[in-house]
């Protein structure tokens, strides 16, 4: 009896260890192998790293995507913050406006990046409006080799719209678990809107932008969807360069030093946010 009772936590977390060593485990190892082993033949080789690091596409696809993220996140972040205190305060009908802004969480990458380009095409609804009211002769041109920074811009636009809900949804979740008696005491001790907000919401909502903040760093760090549909290779990321090198050229390996990157990033990123970020309870 005190044996089964012993095994008991272990048989419970058995299904989560084997889908981390399935899923996770044995394709980051097999990524490892053939980073270091050379595209024909055996042995081990250091030729795929040098190959992808002497590559100027790589440092691009890399500034590209730590670009994408330093601008995306904090606009997210920022605006989930706003709408999240904003929808706390529990007005009449505010349900109705989180099902409107948790409507783009039902859409994937492409659908989103589609819905873009239908918007800011040459012959998208921006440029009929614009043409309509006589603000412009002729279709603004938001995608092209010669439009990287309006591609850019258009990426960060759609990528804000689609994954800012999740954050929102994170936030609100932590906002709803703050005690009322908090502002109450607050309250007595004649404390302002801005000092509840500062000493009282911002630390104790610090686990739940820890959890936003490392979702949607990780994923701003898979980008690809977005970026391969609106902008191609025009601007290289290194999601997307990992899939061209993967389909397009064929070189394996090489693809899977881009993986092992983005592998090494995520893994960092999520070190960092786990070691720096924690709450007070924690410490």
């Amino acid at each position: 009896m005190r044996s089964e009772r012993s095994l008991a936590p272990y048989l419970l977390f058995m299904p989560t260890l084997i889908y981390l060593a399935v899923f996770l485990v044995y394709p980051l190892l097999k990524a490892l192998f053939m980073v270091i082993t050379p595209e024909e033949g055996t042995g081990y080789t250091l030729a795929n790293i040098y190959a992808v690091l002497s590559d100027s596409t790589f440092w691009e696809a890399l500034k590209n995507t730590i670009l994408l993220a330093a601008v995306i996140i904090p606009l997210q972040v920022f605006l989930a913050l706003m709408l999240a205190l904003f929808v706390n305060t529990k007005f009449r009908g505010y349900m109705t406006i989180v099902y409107l802004i948790t409507i783009p969480l039902a859409l994937s990458d492409v659908s989103a990046a589609l819905m873009s380009y239908n918007i800011f095409s040459p012959s998208g609804y921006i440029n009929k409006i614009l043409l309509n009211l006589n603000l412009i002769k002729h279709p603004i041109y938001f995608f092209g080799f010669n439009a990287t920074t309006s591609e850019f811009w258009v990426i960060v636009i759609t990528e804000v719209w689609r994954a800012t809900p999740l954050v929102f949804i994170i936030l609100l979740a932590g906002l709803q678990m703050i005690g009322r008696e908090y502002f109450e005491a607050a309250d007595v001790f004649g404390f302002t809107k801005f000092q509840k907000f500062i000493y009282i919401t911002l630390p104790l909502l610090k686990p739940s932008l820890q959890s936003a903040l490392l979702l949607r760093t990780l994923f701003a760090f898979q980008i690809f969807g977005v970026v391969w549909l609106l902008a191609g290779r025009d601007i290289p990321i290194l999601a997307g360069e990992t899939f061209y090198q993967q389909t397009e050229l064929q070189q394996y390996h090489i693809a899977a030093v881009y993986g092992f990157v983005i592998a090494l990033i995520s893994i960092l990123i999520s070190w960092v946010y786990l070691t720096f970020l924690k709450s007070a309870k924690e410490v």
